[in-house]
């Protein structure tokens, strides 16, 4: 029975590569050889070879300094952080709150044996996570400190006692997850804060990784003192990974110890959470006036509910809000030293630096991409708005304006910033901030143009319409090529007339172009959206 629960859990986990929910039936079996590839290309090749190269870099100075040790903290510390996150999500949703737990717990199978099989779950998945970091980190001091008995057999239990901990630090950090996702009512907004964390994260450390790594190994000793000294425990376990027997029998039964003892809680503690539906509070009714609103304002406040309501539609189409008044804040303290350069170097070009800050607030804005999957969000529930008692194109044009009010408001700020920034006359920055935020309507047109000539109704995972619908790859990349084109057309034969003529010109255009695409949403592309 455990087998075959194994055996389920890894199966929902590789769905994707075995079943195909944008034509809703399974995968064939070179598909499936294709996406296991892939997959294998992903974990061994870049992961796999981003952290060898990270091993080769720190292992060498480390090792000639005589504090292998540290080497091995800062791996592991690494491979932990890196498998603890990616199956922490999978511990919260696969053993704490699975939405078979009901189903499973009315079944004559033992607790103890569905525990085990989610358990083994989460282990084999953060284990995988972290051996793209803990193989490289052992294969390549091995090469370089030579390859040792002691040393293969520590680096072996090593890893038994890294993933241990991962495993550990997964189920308690996903518990945690769980006790709050329990009292959240809108869960969208922590995933993405957590997903905003990561990747701030990640790009920090990535551009700061060749510093920290010459640092760590320019200060060797200092650090391996400070660390032996203060921390004598680190110390211990990175000896664990030169092949100190002593130190690795110390860790491996604490690790045990530890295991057994979160095997005990967990197995007395399991269906008091598994089947924890959170807390309900009663609410005394009070009445309350009800705030009338105009046919349009509520279908708005519906488009905005859906839009606040989805972390994957705010992280995969709303995440320039977020980058645009950065660029704003980057441009007040850096904007006037890049405009001179600018100008310097396209002297003969005069207003290049104008036309360009208007082609990079044009690709901020191409960021969000809203509109685009809006009607295909509906999916199979697009006969709810086509029976409303408004016109067609009153839908359209809130999905639109979604997407002018979630980008307008940073832009303004940002384009405010880029006109002060801009070496040229009040006129010219006027006409630089009303073509900006003119564009960002432009764009909204457009790709609510583009989702209503290319809609995918048929999906079973929000993801499809959001991530790899033909109207999200056309609109996102059609508008950065606009962006593209509008800089490069100035510096081939828009410098003749210069920036203010070359900027009123494309404000014509867009204007022109706005006023067309909206026209067609409101007639044909009303009559098309009611016969989806």
């Amino acid at each position: 029975m455990l087998r075959v629960l194994l055996k389920k859990q890894l199966s929902e986990v590789f769905k994707g590569y075995f079943y195909n929910s944008k034509k809703n039936k399974m995968r064939s079996k070179g598909a499936i050889v294709i996406w296991f590839v892939f997959f294998v290309l992903i974990m061994v090749g870049i992961l796999g070879g981003m952290f060898t190269m990270l091993s080769k870099a720190l292992c060498g100075g480390l090792v000639q300094a005589g504090v292998g040790w540290l080497y091995f903290v800062i791996m592991s510390g690494i491979a932990i952080v890196f498998g603890a996150f990616g199956s922490v999500f999978n511990t919260y949703s696969g053993l704490y709150l699975a939405k078979d737990n009901d189903l499973l717990l009315s079944m004559p199978i033992p607790v103890r044996t569905i525990i085990a099989a989610r358990l083994a779950n989460v282990y084999l998945l953060g284990t995988m996570y972290a051996a793209t970091a803990l193989i490289p980190t052992l294969i390549v001091y091995w090469i370089t400190a030579g390859v040792t008995v002691p040393r293969v057999i520590c680096g072996v239990l090593l890893f038994l006692i890294v993933t241990g901990f991962i495993l550990l630090l997964s189920v308690l950090l996903g518990w945690v997850v769980a006790k709050i996702s329990l009292k959240l009512k809108n869960k969208s907004y922590v995933t993405v804060l957590i997903s905003l964390a990561f990747i701030g994260a990640y790009y920090f450390f990535y551009f700061k990784a060749n510093d920290l790594i010459r640092n760590i190994i320019n200060n060797a000793d200092v650090y391996g003192a400070k660390v032996k000294g203060a921390a004598k425990a680190l110390y211990l376990f990175g000896k664990v990974g030169e092949g100190s027997l002593i130190a690795t029998v110390v860790f491996a039964v604490i690790m045990t110890a530890i295991c057994t003892l979160v095997w005990k809680i967990l197995t007395r503690s399991f269906l008091s959470i598994a089947t924890d539906s959170g807390k309900t509070e009663k609410v005394r009714y009070v009445e309350r006036k009800a705030k009338e609103r105009t046919p349009f304002g509520a279908l708005l406040a519906k488009e905005f509910s859906r839009f606040t309501s989805n972390a994957n539609y705010m992280l995969n189409c709303g995440l320039g809000t977020l980058l645009i008044p950065a660029a704003g804040v980057f441009l007040l303290i850096m904007g006037r030293d890049i405009c001179k350069t600018l100008e310097m170097v396209f002297s003969g070009r005069t207003g290049t630096s104008v036309v360009f800050l208007f082609a990079m607030l044009t690709m901020l804005a191409s960021m969000n991409d809203i509109a685009a999957p809006s009607v295909s969000l509906e999916g199979k529930s697009i006969w709810i708005p086509q029976s409303l008692p408004v016109e067609q194109k009153m839908i359209l044009r809130a999905k639109t304006c979604v997407q002018v009010i979630i980008t307008g408001i940073p832009m303004l700020f940002t384009a405010v910033c880029a006109a002060a920034a801009a070496p040229a006359s009040v006129p010219v920055r006027l006409l630089l901030l009303i073509a900006a935020l003119v564009y960002v309507v432009f764009s909204a047109v457009f790709g609510m143009t583009i989702g209503m000539k290319m809609p995918v109704l048929n999906w079973s995972n929000e993801a499809v319409p959001i991530k790899q619908s033909g109207a999200v790859v056309i609109v996102l990349f059609g508008s950065w090529g606009i962006s593209v084109v509008i800089a490069g057309l100035y510096m081939l034969i828009g410098y003749k007339i210069g920036a203010a003529a070359y900027l009123a010109v494309i404000l014509a255009l867009l204007v022109i172009l706005t006023l067309i695409l909206q026209h067609w949403l409101d007639t044909k592309g009303a009559e098309d959206f009611a016969t989806l």
